[in-house]
This record gives structure tokens, C-alpha cells and sequence, in this order.
């Protein structure tokens, strides 16, 4: 287990949040720009009982959530790293459903083309902060409601909301995958990883996700050497949607995109590890 968060390296943040914007902002033009606009957006989707247009007015809030807020006073909350963010994030879902739907009723209540100018506007004001100057700052706070986090960390989180959210859409559109940065997925991958053997310490079952993450965790006997006693295999992606209840572990497994190994190895009592 992590004995804090890993530490991410600013610049590659920064390049892939930049990208995974821009795949974003691309897939809800391309959407809204269909004929069939109007009914895609009523879609459901798997986040609760939010609609696609719901779920793209709260894709925008958190986009612009940086920009928004990065000049507010610091208000002297309690710090924050990313485990907690992860650990944390659960307790304000109502207020973010509170937010998605407000949005969805306003500024992202109109036409379709209305709804692709007000998501590129929330996109380009996130990628106009990125190419400044402030966001490499490594001093720089920024607080939420959970506490104070550093902004570099805080742009991390912004990663986790794009990736998760990007795949959310793509499920509710039936599209075949999401154009994700790579970066962006590696990063989400690892973090939630970490965040696993945060809950679960310990070192009997090594966690696998190539190619970003390996990880012990669970209570129990510590492996040293040679194959596990117990071990769990899944792609990135597949990990993701475990780690914030997309998916469930019964079904992965069934469907082979889990591979699990070892009296120890269900970690469905551990999942998920962001809600």
C-alpha cells in the first residue's frame, strides 16, 4: 500500500487533460450535430437517472470547475490529497446531481447547437488555463469542498472526471470506445488503484493492470517472491468501471474481463472504491 498519494508529474497532466478535453469537446459536437440530436441527448444513461444531456451539463461543470474557481480566497480548509479526494467524493453526489440538473435545465436546457456551444465554451476556458502559465505553479492551492488540495492534484481529479464520464457517454451513445488519451487513462488507472490498496491494506493479492498498475492489497499473508497465491488481472479500462461501479465483479468475471486467482482474490467487498 501507498504510504501517500503517488506523485504525478505536472506536464503530463496538464498535456493529457488538455487532449482528453479536446476528444470530449469533439464527441459532444460531433453528437449534437447529428440529425438524431434531440432524441441522443434524452438518452439514459448508467449514472443514476441522468440523461445524456445531464450527464454532459455535469461533464461541463466539472470542466470548468478550475477556471471557475482557481482564483478564489483560500478559506484555510483541512488539506487534501488524492487518496481522500477518492475516498471523499461520495458524500457531495447529491450536490453534484443537484448541479448536473440545474445545468441541464439552464444553460444546457436549449437546441442542440446550444448544447455544443455551451460545452465548448466550458472546454476551451479549461484548455486556455492550461496553456498558462499559473497551472504549473507547484505552490498553488486550490479548495473545494472537501478541503485544500494542490492544484496540481486537483487537475488530476479532472482527469478522473473526464475519462469516467467520457466512457459514461460512449456506453449511453453504444459507441464502440471513447478516443481517450493515453496519458489520461494511465493516470485514472493508477490512482484508483492506489485508492484500492488504500482501503484494503495489506499484501496478499497483487492487483495487475497492464500496462500502468500493479499493486498489493488485502489483509492476509504477504507474498515475497516468485507467482502470488492470489492475483487479479483486468485491462484499464475494465478497472475503471469496477473501481466507480460501472461494472460489477460478479459480472467481469463471467465475462472474462477479470481474471482472478487465489482463495483471496474477489475484491467485490473492496469495490467500489469511488462512488
Amino acid at each position: 500500500m501507498p504510504a501517500k498519494s503517488r506523485t504525478y508529474q505536472p506536464a503530463k497532466v496538464i498535456a493529457a487533460l488538455t487532449a482528453q478535453t479536446g476528444a470530449l469537446r469533439d464527441a459532444v459536437r460531433q453528437l449534437c450535430e447529428r440529425a438524431d440530436a434531440e432524441e441522443l441527448l434524452a438518452r439514459p444513461t448508467r449514472v443514476g437517472e441522468w440523461t445524456v444531456r445531464e450527464l454532459i451539463a455535469h461533464l461541463a461543470v466539472q470542466i470548468d470547475w478550475v477556471p471557475a474557481h482557481v482564483d478564489d480566497p483560500q478559506e484555510g480548509r483541512p488539506p487534501l490529497d488524492l487518496l481522500g479526494w477518492v475516498a471523499a467524493v461520495g458524500t457531495v453526489a447529491p450536490l453534484l446531481d443537484e448541479q448536473a440538473r440545474a445545468q441541464a435545465a439552464g444553460e444546457f436546457g436549449g437546441d442542440p447547437a446550444a448544447v455544443a456551444a455551451a460545452f465548448e465554451r466550458a472546454a476551451n476556458g479549461l484548455t486556455d488555463l492550461l496553456a498558462g502559465a499559473e497551472v504549473r505553479d507547484p505552490q498553488r492551492r486550490f479548495e473545494i469542498r472537501l478541503g485544500s488540495m494542490a492544484l496540481s492534484d486537483m487537475l488530476v481529479t479532472r482527469l478522473v472526471e473526464t475519462v469516467v464520464h467520457a466512457d459514461d457517454l460512449a456506453d449511453a451513445l453504444g459507441l464502440d470506445g471513447f478516443p481517450h488519451d493515453r496519458q489520461a487513462v494511465a493516470a485514472v488507472t493508477r490512482l484508483l488503484a492506489d485508492a484500492l490498496a488504500a482501503r484494503a491494506p495489506g499484501g496478499s493479492v497483487e492487483l495487475r493492470i497492464p500496462p500502468y498498475a500493479v499493486v498489493q492489497a488485502v489483509e492476509g499473508p504477504r507474498h515475497t517472491r516468485g507467482t502470488p497465491p492470489n492475483v487479479v488481472e483486468t485491462d484499464p479500462l475494465t478497472w475503471i468501471r469496477l473501481a466507480t461501479g460501472r461494472t460489477g465483479w460478479a459480472a467481469a468475471v463471467d465475462a472474462a474481463t477479470v481474471s482472478a486467482s487465489g482463495e483471496r482474490s474477489d475484491l467485490r467487498a473492496y469495490l467500489p472504491v469511488l462512488g
